[in-house]
């Protein structure tokens, strides 16, 4: 009995670190071709789309449709137990980092899928 109470306490706080905000946002929208044309360092930015393939650790290629970017995303904020392919559309949160030397990128903070 002892067992079965501690396994369904893990089973609720494992949910519950899984919990998200999911209402309104005053973060925009953005597409990859208008951050890299005009986007800050630093600029936070919401990007729809693919994430289309692994480039490395923590890093992937995504795609929205109007052009591809790096990502990195780190292990600990992919949805759990919900498989991402190429095929699955994505909402990344997060700053646009825009390197002084090499391609720029997306730093995910969020993950959510749609």
């Amino acid at each position: 009995m002892k067992r079965i109470l501690i396994a369904a306490t893990l089973a609720a706080t494992a949910m519950m670190a899984q919990a998200q905000y999911v209402g309104p946002s005053t973060v925009p929208v953005a597409t990859v071709k208008a951050l890299q044309a005009d986007g800050r360092d630093d600029q936070p930015a919401v990007l729809r789309g693919q994430i289309v393939s692994s480039v490395g650790h923590e890093l992937y290629r995504f795609d929205d449709g109007t052009g591809q970017m790096r990502v990195k995303i780190k292990q600990r904020l992919w949805p759990a137990g919900q498989p991402v392919g190429a095929a699955t559309k994505v909402e990344l949160i997060g700053e646009y980092d825009k390197e002084w030397v090499g391609e720029p990128k997306f730093k995910v903070k969020q993950i959510r899928l749609l």
